[in-house]
């Protein structure tokens, strides 16, 4: 009987691209957000 696990090991080299994808993903989510907001606030006044 085996003990190596069925589904392939993820290497840390694929977690660190996920992480720095997700995290450029996050940063520019949150300056478009910014970005509309301060539109919305300068048509606003």
């Amino acid at each position: 009987m085996s003990v190596t696990p069925v589904t392939p090991v993820r290497r840390v080299r694929h977690q660190a691209r996920d992480a720095a994808a997700l995290m450029t993903f996050s940063a520019l989510t949150s300056l478009g957000f910014a970005t509309v907001f301060l539109l919305l606030a300068h048509l606003g006044r």
